[in-house]
């Protein structure tokens, strides 16, 4: 059995370093040309294969409910970020595909913001950012 109090100590530490970085890093997103949700739905989407993603695969990555995702995908269509169409596998559910513009404002501010991360995490030697990437990788699994 897990030692209830180091598990909460353990969680409210990693939340509160979260919260840190999150803080540390808003200045990338402050005259970028998407939001940081946006940056993350461009994120997964231009990861997929043909920079086209589920809808579901979307929402199922992103720290909102299902109809917040919902709505920011239609803002980003309207913004000529990314494009929607029903998905041809499940008629029910939708792809998203980032569109030319879209991919070009992710990749100017993954490049700014990948270095905010790199300097937020700079004080973790690469053993350690191993360790601590499967740690939280094992958490997401459970």
């Amino acid at each position: 059995m897990t030692d209830r109090k180091l598990a909460i100590e353990t969680w409210e530490s990693l939340f509160r370093a979260q919260h840190q970085l999150f803080g540390e890093m808003a200045a990338d997103f402050e005259d970028a040309a998407v939001t940081q949700a946006e940056y993350d739905v461009l994120l997964t989407v231009t990861r997929a294969p043909d920079m086209t993603a589920r809808l579901r695969d979307v929402t199922a990555n992103m720290l909102i409910s299902q109809p917040s995702v919902s709505r920011l995908v239609d803002r980003m269509v309207t913004r000529g970020l990314i494009a929607k169409c029903p998905d041809p596998d499940d008629g029910r559910g939708a792809v998203v595909r980032a569109t030319d513009a879209g991919a070009k404002a992710f990749r100017s501010l993954a490049t700014v913001h990948a270095r905010s991360i790199a300097e937020c995490m700079s004080s973790l030697d690469d053993e350690e950012l191993r360790t601590l990437r499967d740690l939280t990788e094992k958490l997401r699994r459970a």
